[in-house]
């Protein structure tokens, strides 16, 4: 068991019309602490929050050089268009774009964003659902489409379910924590100047800590998905929704 916390940066909802701005923020730190992050690639954006400047034509390349110094590219959905109403696995929103979609629905979109991905040279390995919204056939049409990995849920290391690897998500923000893998999820278009300056603090002092997919899973080696990561995963989502409850009185 490793008993020394260690760190996955995840950056989401990146696409070629994200803002050239602030996504040069996450790159300029990525670059200076030499991290080697989750990147959540939207293959075909076609939400319109995410349209927030021309397509940028150096993108894909950039993209294509952070993959080779260890990044990790993720298929984020296909068109982030949260279209469906299903039940997700992780019940954290109730409209998503795949979860309630049948299997050969699912198995046709999760294809043609892998396809998109590759033809841009890059090498997606892993997922991550918009929204958290995924169900049974999700996971299943991903194993029919070669990707075994995917970034969520709330539980303190890796683990196995469902026929895949899942890699916990559990913090929008630098936290300072003792023990477990913890991914911190960002979103380079919506962050603050506030926001990226915690993480700037946090890296200066814990980037040692920061690790890469590859390693992440060689430090703590997946397990069976068991009562405990149950019991966590459940204490989670009861926070968040208690959490949500108390913003709304406030207003």
């Amino acid at each position: 068991m490793n008993d020394i916390a260690r760190y996955l940066l995840r950056l989401d909802d990146l696409c070629p019309t994200m803002e050239g701005a602030r996504w040069q923020r996450f790159f300029d730190l990525i670059e200076e602490f030499e991290l080697e992050p989750i990147l959540a690639v939207v293959p075909d954006n076609r939400d319109p929050d995410l349209d927030q400047a021309p397509a940028d034509p150096a993108f894909w390349s950039r993209l294509r050089a952070l993959e080779a110094k260890g990044a990790a590219i993720a298929l984020h959905g296909l068109h982030h268009q949260p279209l469906m109403h299903g039940r997700s696995l992780l019940p954290l929103h109730r409209e998503t774009e795949f979860a309630g979609a049948s299997l050969a629905e699912q198995r046709e979109w999760i294809h043609a964003g892998l396809e998109l991905l590759r033809a841009q040279q890059l090498h997606p390995s892993l997922w991550v659902a918009p929204r958290h919204g995924f169900d049974r056939n999700t996971l299943k049409a991903l194993r029919a489409e070669g990707i075994d990995l995917l970034s969520d849920g709330f539980a303190r290391r890796p683990y196995l379910r469902g026929g895949l690897t899942w890699l916990p998500q559990q913090l929008w923000g630098p936290v300072e924590k003792r023990t477990g893998l913890w991914t911190i999820c960002l979103h380079p278009n919506t962050e603050t100047e506030a926001q990226v300056k915690d993480l700037r603090s946090f890296l200066a002092v814990h980037a040692g800590e920061f690790v890469s997919v590859e390693r992440a899973l060689i430090s703590f080696p997946p397990r069976p998905y068991g009562r405990g990561d149950w019991f966590e995963e459940r204490w989670a989502l009861g926070r968040r929704r208690l959490s949500r409850i108390a913003k709304i009185l406030r207003k």
